[in-house]
Order: C-alpha cells, then structure tokens, then sequence
C-alpha cells in the first residue's frame, strides 16, 4: 500500500489526482472501520488512517475526506483558537485542499474565495505573485504547501501582506526541514535533481529553521505557534496528529 500510494502521489499529476482522489478513497474507506482515530474535520472514525507521502508516513489520510494530520491541526486550531466559524469573514484561500472547501463554501459566516493557478477545484485562475485584488481585501489567507512550488516566496508573501485587511491574518504551512538555512538553488531546473535536493519534482527550494524568518523579509508579521502542544498526548493520538507540528500564524505588517 504505502509503494503505491508513494508511486501515485510522484507520478500522477496533481489536477488528475484532485479530480479521481475522493473516489478511489471510498473504497479504503470501507476496508479500514473501527474507532481507534478519528478525524476532526469530517468527524470519520477508523482503525488507522492511510499512509501518505513520497517516503510514505503510516496512520496520515483519512478516507473521506483526504485530511492529513496539517489539516486536522489547522481545523481544530481554527475551532478552539479563532472566531473563523461564526464571525463574518471574507477569505482567500490558495490551493485549496479537498476537506476544507465545500465545509468552508457552506459556512454562512463566509465570503469564500479559492484561489490556484492550476488547481481544477479553484474558482479564481491566480498567480500569487501577482494576486488580482485590491490592497486591503481580505480578512484571513491561507495558504498551504504552496510556497516550495513558486518562483518568488518572498513576493508571494508581501502579496499576501498587501491583500490583507489592518487586522487580518493567516496561516503559511510548508514542509520544514532540519536546515539551519533554506536550501534554493534557482539554476536547477531538471526535474530529477530537484527531487534529489528539494524532495519533489516541482520544489525549487527546501524551507529550512529560518522559514519564519525568511518569510518576514516579506514585510509580514510570522508567529510560530505550538498549538499542538496544548493538545495533550491523547488528542494527538486521537486525531493522529504530528506532535512536534508548528503553525505558521501570519499578520498583516509594515
């Protein structure tokens, strides 16, 4: 299971994947029932979770619907730290993933605008480098696993800073690696050795401890939140989350 899920994710394209994925799931779905993990999104119980990831991490997807343990810290973060499900909001969301958009279209709090340059499941065609709104549009942006792919993340992030409201805010998940410093090369451009040294075909740099700090050069303001941590052991285990898992909180700065 974890050699073919591995194969699928580096192989097939990711707008192909988006469209066939909730399908394939349904059948996993049936063949893991039980009550050991459940995910807090869809409120889904099961045995374990799917694994998942190019070096596959067991007990990570959930069958319904395609949470992995980034979404599931993100949603109850949202639910127990923010008043995202009942104030009125407007929110641009990049790349939206699978498990969050019809539960975050359906919120009546909402003005929900989704937003990708590929991504068959947005609404809005956009390169975050040059984001077609108005300075001072939006409450809350997400954006997550994103910023390894463009060309410019410091630019990204400074649009973001400029669509964001006086008060606004954040969250900027990408993977995090053991780095003193992130490791960018901008000469690479074969896909194979970008799969050598950035982890994926489509990486042009691997985030290094500086992450936060890199992305304040943008003129945002980044926290470093260790929500997880006030979790607790069993709600970790519960929702199968990463324990060491930290948010990237960003404000609107200067």
């Amino acid at each position: 299971m974890k050699s073919i899920i591995s194969f699928v994710i580096r192989y097939v394209p990711r707008p192909l994947l988006q469209r066939v994925s909730p399908l394939v799931m349904k059948v996993f779905a049936q063949l893991n029932k039980g009550t050991q993990v459940q995910c807090p999104v869809c409120g889904s119980q099961y045995s374990k979770f799917l694994p998942y990831g190019r070096i596959a991490r067991p007990n990570a997807l959930c069958p319904n619907c395609l949470a992995l343990e980034r979404h599931r810290l993100m949603w109850l973060f949202l639910k127990e730290r923010t008043d995202f499900f009942t104030a009125k909001l407007k929110v641009l969301h990049v790349a939206p993933e699978h498990c969050f958009i019809d539960r975050f279209e359906s919120l009546p709090n909402l003005e929900y605008i989704t937003a990708d340059i590929e991504s068959p499941l947005a609404k809005v065609k956009m390169d975050v480098h040059e984001i077609p709104f108005p300075e001072n549009t939006f409450d809350i942006v997400f954006c997550n696993h994103v910023l390894e792919h463009v060309e410019d993340d410091i630019k990204a992030c400074s649009e973001f800073n400029r669509v964001l409201k006086e008060s606004g805010w954040g969250i900027l998940q990408s993977p995090v690696y053991n780095l003193e410093k992130t490791l960018e090369d901008k000469s690479i451009t074969d896909p194979a050795e970008r799969e050598r040294l950035f982890g994926q075909r489509d990486h042009v740099r691997k985030f290094g401890k500086d992450y936060a700090e890199r992305l304040r050069r943008s003129g945002l303001k980044i926290e470093e939140n260790e929500f997880v941590k006030e979790l607790g052991q069993e709600k970790v285990k519960q929702f199968a989350l990463a324990p060491d898992e930290i948010l990237f909180i960003c404000k609107k700065g200067i």
